[in-house]
């Protein structure tokens, strides 16, 4: 089984930077609403963020974790939460589920074997389910905040939908997200050498640019952007 590589002191720290970036975090939230289901499985909770806003909506979730101080975090944050249930999950792994959607964000670039990670996920949805996910874009972004937090690759939406179908699932939708973010992550990071904290570049994007960039984007869907979102179907 791997682990995610990198920093796991780096990724904590940015973790809780950009938990304060609701306004993101609420339009990555709404992306995969409509592919959940109603017993989804998030692989990667993080610190829970996403977790706590998606089970406000659905009668059961399942949040996990691989890091094993991470996880106990997340168990603590996540105690008086009864709808959600914690576990320790790592990729790639060879455990069946029912579950009606996996969803992961921002994780499947930490890991080498990502085709096997996929099919991991896979299998533990139901047939017909989806496989929901956002991973980094482009490889010319990758900077010292990437390597620093363990990534070992971005995507293209090519290059993310060869992984999913070699991974046996079906893609049904794959597109980029929040243009704009791409162009200040590239300055803030690979120009200006700069990790994605809490701190007034975050607040002052979060705040202004992303609420116009998110109401283009639901109209036209650009040809960049600092993330990819795709949904896979399990064959029935």
């Amino acid at each position: 089984m791997a682990e995610i590589t990198g920093d796991q002191r780096v990724q904590s720290e940015v973790l809780e930077g950009l938990a304060t970036a609701v306004n993101h975090r609420r339009w990555f939230v709404e992306l995969a609403v409509p592919y959940l289901g109603d017993d989804p499985i998030e692989i990667g909770s993080g610190l829970g963020d996403y977790a706590l806003e998606w089970s406000q909506r659905l009668p059961r979730f399942t949040a996990t974790e691989a890091d094993p101080d991470r996880l106990v975090q997340l168990k603590e944050r996540l105690a008086d939460q009864p709808s959600i249930d914690v576990r320790q999950m790592l990729l790639p792994h060879e455990d069946r589920g029912n579950y009606s959607a996996a969803v992961s964000y921002n994780v499947l670039e930490h890991i080498d074997d990502h085709v096997g990670a996929l099919r991991s996920m896979r299998d533990l949805v139901r047939p017909g389910g989806a496989v929901i996910i956002i991973v980094p874009a482009f490889e010319f972004a990758m900077s010292p905040a990437d390597i620093a937090t363990g990534h070992v690759r971005r995507y293209t939406k090519k290059t993310l939908q060869a992984a999913m179908t070699e991974a046996d699932l079906t893609v049904e939708k794959i597109h980029y997200a929040n243009a704009l973010g791409l162009i200040g992550y590239f300055m803030a990071t690979k120009v200006f050498r700069l990790m994605p904290k809490e701190g007034p570049m975050v607040k002052v994007y979060d705040t202004l640019v992303l609420p116009a960039t998110k109401a283009a984007e639901q109209r036209i869907r650009p040809p960049f952007g600092q993330s990819v979102f795709a949904v896979a179907r399990v064959p029935s």
